[in-house]
């Protein structure tokens, strides 16, 4: 962060000081929030553009060991003043706003401890492979709007190279990523150094520049567009492909555990209470997946003698991945069979839902330079001022490893109602804090897009036997997260065993296997949130069912459950059990 920021932030501080004697608690605690927000636009311009502010959108963060230094100083700065406002003098809806900032801000502090900082890419996430989206994240309108997006490529080289100083730093201290993980790392490198830099991803807004704008104007942002690229992208992508090359690469850690980080062990259970918002230990975790395991097993074995599979679960599960009745013929058929899943979705949601997002949602293929790298699909939420929609992103590479029995769970996991539906809801939400409507604690967010694969089953989805028994596998694959994730991070567990621990669970082709183990590997703990969240929200609503009986609406659990944003399993509890007693009385 430069100075000027640094100084603006603490000037802010200090008149928030200076003028607490004549606010009330929930005044202080509105205006720090206020500060707080406008600190982390400034100081992260991506991010600002990502909720709609637009202020920044020539400028790119800051990543330098400096920067990252003061943006801690400055959290604990904001801890300091959020704990001198007295909690007790607060109105139950700012009482729950100080919780979950409190939260945050001790996250982000313990995190910097651990100097979580040093390692900002992992094998399938980072700024090499979301950088090249601005191209479709920023609004391109006007001749300033053309500017802004030059500017930015004009500084990826600057950006780049403040990434590439912090891993150095990295390696210093001991903290790399695994070698495994590296393996196929030039894939999302290499395709942005090109010779002809009309060939770069970041040179297509240049292809549909408004008609509006002068033969004058058009030439001179073509113009400096390719300057751009070839001095901004090509030559950072090239900086960083050396980079890792000669120096990250060889010098990866061997281990695969990030209890073999320094500090390591305790890390990690910091990373577990971390994403499961729960005070948890690996080993309760653990358990708790090889119990899932074992009953969603019960599950998948009756499917497999319904269909009258003659032969064991492991060898069910691999016709199944050998069947060619079950692969997409080629990506169009994928994505229509994607479409035709999601257009029946819509139509029933106003059973299950009385609030819904107005917020529309789209569907594209994986850019094909991560692809191979990739999960199955993702979802990339909407910017905060509705100016584009999500979208759910499908990945098309190696249409083998793409059942389509999958297609239903995974369509409902990614759009609606799972994250296209809670994002959305959540960034529409009024009268809350800014920092409400785009946090997100992943236990909640993936819990409840898990939680929204079930849901299918109340809605007339899942019928065919196959694509429910493709339910299964995803609900197992999440469960052996739990017991994988452990296991290999605290536990002892090699990378064959757990790829062998899920080829023997799930229908999961062995490519998914392969990048999804790599995935938790590369990502400690982040892949027990979602199982996690889902047992959480159906123990909820197990119980709301049980106390309520005929007065319990699934409409208005899903209100209670999705109306306050994305916030700690613990506090969702409190807020169910409010409305189960409110509904009682």
């Amino acid at each position: 962060m430069n100075r000027t920021l640094v100084f603006c932030f603490l000037f802010a501080m200090s008149t928030i000081a200076n003028c607490a004697w004549s606010q009330t608690a929930d005044e202080r605690l509105t205006r720090l929030f206020d500060q707080a927000w406008e600190y982390d636009v400034s100081s992260d311009p991506l991010h600002a553009t990502s909720v709609g502010d637009h202020r920044f959108n020539d400028q790119l963060p800051d990543v330098s060991v400096a920067a990252n230094e003061d943006r801690i100083r400055q959290k604990k700065q904001l801890l300091e003043q959020l704990h001198s406002i007295d909690r007790t003098e607060l109105s139950p809806t700012q009482r729950l706003n100080f919780d979950i900032f409190d939260l945050l801000l001790k996250n982000e502090i313990t995190e910097g401890q651990f100097e979580t900082y040093l390692i900002p890419i992992t094998n399938r996430s980072g700024f090499q492979i979301y950088f090249p989206d601005q191209r479709t994240r920023v609004p391109l309108k006007t001749v300033k709007d053309y500017q802004n997006y030059i500017q930015r490529l004009e500084k990826f080289r600057e950006y780049a190279q403040g990434h590439i100083a912090l891993m150095r730093k990295g390696i210093a201290a001991g903290l790399t990523l695994p070698s495994v993980v590296l393996e196929g790392y030039r894939e999302s490198i290499e395709p942005h150094v090109v010779d002809d830099v009309t060939k770069s991803l970041m040179y297509e807004p240049i292809r549909s520049i408004p008609e509006s704008f002068s033969d004058d104007e058009k030439s001179r942002i073509d113009s400096a567009c390719r300057t751009a690229i070839r001095d901004g992208i090509v030559a950072g992508y090239r900086d960083f492909l050396t980079f890792m090359e000669k120096e990250y690469v060889p010098a990866a850690r061997g281990s695969i555990a990030a209890s073999a980080l320094p500090n390591g062990r305790e890390y990690y259970r910091y990373c577990v209470r971390k994403f499961t918002t729960l005070d948890v230990t690996p080993e309760q975790v653990h358990e708790t997946g090889l119990s899932e395991v074992k009953r969603i097993r019960s599950e998948m074995e009756a499917i497999k003698a319904k269909v009258q599979f003659d032969g064991s679960l492991s060898e069910f599960m691999d016709s199944l991945r050998k069947d060619p009745r079950f692969h997409p013929t080629s990506a169009e058929h994928l994505m229509k069979e994607v479409s035709y899943t999601l257009k029946k979705i819509d139509g029933r949601l106003p059973e299950l839902f009385k609030t819904l997002p107005r917020t529309p949602y789209g569907i594209r293929p994986i850019p094909d330079y991560i692809a191979p790298r990739t999960t199955t699909a993702y979802y990339m939420p909407p910017p905060g001022d509705r100016s584009l929609a999500g979208f759910y992103y499908v990945n098309t590479y190696d249409l083998k490893s793409r059942p389509l029995y999958e297609i239903e769970a995974l369509s409902l996991h990614e759009a609606v109602p799972g994250h296209h539906l809670q994002i959305a809801l959540q960034q529409e939400l009024e009268n809350v804090p800014n920092f409400r409507r785009f946090a997100g604690f992943t236990a909640f967010v993936e819990g409840w897009a898990l939680y929204a694969e079930r849901l299918g089953l109340e809605v007339g989805f899942y019928e065919d036997p196959y694509s429910d028994f493709g339910r299964l596998t995803y609900e197992m694959w999440r469960a052996c997260r739990l017991v994988v994730d452990t296991g290999m991070h605290y536990l002892g567990w090699t990378r064959q065993q757990a790829i062998d621990f899920m080829a023997e669970n799930t229908a999961l082709s062995l490519h998914n296997i392969r990048s999804e183990v790599d995935r938790y590997i590369a990502w400690p703990g982040q892949a027990l949130a979602y199982k996690t969240g889902e047992l959480k929200i159906r123990e909820l609503r197990a119980r709301a069912e049980k106390e309520l009986g005929d007065k319990f609406d699934v409409r208005e659990f899903h209100d209670i459950v999705l109306l306050q944003g994305s916030i700690p399993l613990d506090i969702l509890e409190q807020n169910v059990d409010a409305w189960i007693r409110g509904v009682s009385f």
